[in-house]
């Protein structure tokens, strides 16, 4: 690999976000309310974290379990409400009832963010279609991440998938960057960067206590090792 490869940490409070970033985390995806797979935080959180490190920071915007939008006009003002606490760069996806990108609900916030980068979530792997959904997304101002674990059940069911895609990199629909999380594993790691594969992202596998216990930097350090500094 001639760059560096991005390991992103899933954080939960400024504690985590210190351990990830001692640890060797390039970027952190702040979420509240893992039960749930991971739900919009606080403004104070997201200011808190802003001010404990200096790694950048992807937010969630995703108020309730699931793919769907919800209210659309409260998750604007959310995002407004977390720009002006720090927040420079997002997380988001939402899929209609068919299982189609929702481009309505995409939209506006897009617009709220007005530039900012931000990554379409595992939303992908639930998509009744991921080729559609990539090029009616291709030219969303801000998007440059899709992560995913190439399928619903996770990296091993996905990874014939994330290798096909990876392959199709630079094509339309395809310039963002493969970033994979969900049943993500150490030993996954080299054949994905094989493939030239990029960008990783880990939540449990940070943990060694479990959810109920905060990120460890060592366990941090072992990915950061493996993917190669």
């Amino acid at each position: 690999m001639s760059k560096r490869a991005v390991l992103e940490v899933i954080a939960l409070d400024a504690e985590d976000a210190v351990a990830a970033q001692a640890g060797g985390a390039d970027r952190l995806e702040l979420v509240t309310d893992m039960a749930a797979d991971g739900l919009t935080p606080s403004a104070s959180t997201v200011a808190a974290i802003r001010a404990a490190v200096d790694i950048d920071v992807r937010v969630m915007l995703r108020l309730a379990d699931g793919f769907a939008a919800g209210d659309v006009e409260r998750l604007t003002r959310v995002a407004g409400e977390l720009r002006e606490a720090g927040a420079t760069q997002f997380v988001l996806g939402f899929l209609d009832a068919e299982g189609d990108v929702d481009l309505g609900a995409v939209e506006q916030i897009a617009k709220v963010l007005d530039g900012c980068r931000w990554t379409f979530h595992r939303a992908i792997d639930r998509a009744a279609n991921r080729d559609a959904l990539r090029k009616q997304l291709a030219d969303f101002p801000g998007l440059d991440t899709y992560l995913t674990a190439g399928a619903a059940g996770g990296v091993d069911e996905g990874l014939s998938v994330l290798l096909a895609e990876a392959r199709r990199r630079g094509e339309p629909g395809y310039e963002q960057q493969l970033l994979v999380g969900g049943g993500l594993r150490l030993d996954h790691v080299p054949g994905l960067l094989d493939a030239g594969i990029d960008g990783f992202h880990i939540g449990g596998a940070a943990r060694p206590a479990g959810w109920d216990g905060p990120v460890s930097a060592d366990a941090v350090a072992e990915w950061r090792r493996v993917l190669g500094h």
